[in-house]
């Protein structure tokens, strides 16, 4: 599905997603990603059920400063698992965890408001 840009200057955009992957920043993805201010991360998820601590590295390891990390869990939103949470907690990540349109549209919107914020998205169909 195409996304109307909100323009947030030099930061990511996700233009498009579906068909198992995304369009960022003029970029094409297979699969699932973690979005970054100014980056973006490929990942081998099929399911938010597969996350573990190591895919958040690069949000919790230091040199990123994410406050919030919106979750795309496919076509339904579900629940990341306790020890992923605690881990983003205390690095002090808040969590919202939704489908993975609506995580796409609001990265978009959040990062035109210059809000520290990242997105794990799982592809789908």
């Amino acid at each position: 599905m195409e996304l109307t840009p909100l323009r947030p200057g030099n930061r990511t955009l996700i233009q498009a997603y579906g068909n198992g992957g995304f369009k960022i920043s003029e970029h094409s993805f297979l699969g699932s990603v973690i979005v970054l201010e100014n980056s973006v991360i490929e990942l081998s998820l099929a399911s938010v059920d597969d996350v573990e601590p190591s895919h958040l590295g690069p949000l919790t390891d230091g040199g990123n400063d994410t406050d919030i990390l919106l979750v795309g869990c496919g076509d339904e939103a579900r629940q990341l698992g306790h020890e992923q949470r605690d881990h983003l907690r205390r690095a002090g990540i808040a969590v919202d965890l939704m489908n993975t349109g609506a995580a796409c549209r609001t990265f978009n919107f959040l990062q035109a408001e210059g809000r520290r914020v990242a997105a794990l998205l799982i592809a789908v169909d």
